[in-house]
């Protein structure tokens, strides 16, 4: 890979080969010592133009773990904050000679566009309400765990027929975007559940299921992917009341008795817990959810060794 900016960039082949190494950098977590010498001498900027605590926290502990020098960057305090442009901000600091750019902006498309002013890799770490391609493949790690790790299979075999549900803003969310895509790649038949205001125009062409009854299937599912109700990106009703919301969209106590024994359970966080998801439902037994902040670390190292590790001017 050059660079990971989307999900559709990625083949079964790309899939495998992340996940796999990133099985085994999830062995280092459990180490007394954590560190490998895979990128001595790269630098990795995580440059964030929006606020985040995970995936900026794993980005940097990913590089840490791998030996790479890692500058964090955020637009408030950094000369963004001056009035300095997206792509003034980005030579300045490509010209300090980093070798990859892992980037957050609220703008869609600003990483694809970042890639054609500087030579450094460039992730994407989301862009507006496009897309968050980590966080599906730290999403596709977790639930290959949960399906298949006990049988052996492979990381396309582990999701033929599986039916995931993703349900809540559809609209707002990156995430729910790279899931579909990954997943159908995958093999597995994401389902997109949300009120109708909050189903994007052109949802018809993602190919994949659309429902706005929850309680219609929540029990026939073999995952539930709740999504974080963004108010930060709302400016009109999309729904009356928070309450009203819950009632017909939040993983409920009722709604987590009625899945099947073993349906996992996920969310990308920060969770609104009491809106889109209840206290039972994030910590179920079969909630994921600390299993996805997890695997966030290793999937990001894999991802970073991916793109710096061996090169031929190493």
């Amino acid at each position: 890979m050059r660079h990971l900016l989307s999900a559709a960039d990625l083949s079964t082949e790309d899939v495998a080969t992340i996940l796999d190494l990133a099985e085994e950098m999830a062995d280092v977590q459990h180490r007394s010592i954590k560190k490998l010498p895979a990128l001595r001498g790269r630098t990795v900027v995580n440059l964030f133009f929006e606020d985040s605590t995970r995936t900026r926290s794993s980005f940097e502990i990913a590089g840490k773990w791998l030996s790479a020098d890692v500058i964090n960057i955020s637009a408030k305090g950094s000369s963004v904050s001056k009035g300095e442009s997206l792509r003034d901000t980005v030579l300045t600091v490509a010209a300090m000679g980093v070798d990859a750019l892992v980037i957050r902006h609220g703008a869609s498309g600003a990483p694809q566009q970042v890639t054609g002013w500087i030579d450094a890799h460039v992730v994407n770490a989301g862009d507006g309400m496009h897309e968050h391609p980590t966080q599906a493949l730290l999403d596709a790690f977790t639930l290959r765990r949960h399906f298949g790790a006990d049988t052996g299979t492979t990381a396309v075999e582990s999701f033929v027929g599986k039916r995931i549900a993703i349900v809540g803003d559809i609209t707002h969310s990156r995430v729910a975007r790279s899931n579909v895509l990954l997943l159908r790649l995958l093999g597995a038949e994401p389902i997109l559940v949300a009120p109708p205001t909050l189903m994007p125009s052109g949802v018809d062409s993602w190919g994949c299921e659309l429902s706005d009854d929850l309680d219609a299937v929540i029990s026939g599912v073999d995952a539930v992917m709740m999504l974080r109700v963004q108010r930060e990106r709302m400016s009109g009703g999309y729904f009356p009341t928070p309450r009203e919301y819950t009632v017909g969209y939040g993983l409920t106590r009722d709604r987590v008795a009625a899945l099947k024994p073993g349906t996992a359970i996920c969310h990308p966080g920060p969770m609104n817990r009491g809106l889109e998801i209840s206290a039972d439902a994030a910590d179920a037994a079969n909630s994921l959810i600390l299993d996805q902040v997890a695997a966030g670390v290793a999937v990001r190292m894999s991802v970073l060794y991916n793109l710096l590790g061996g090169e031929d001017d190493q």
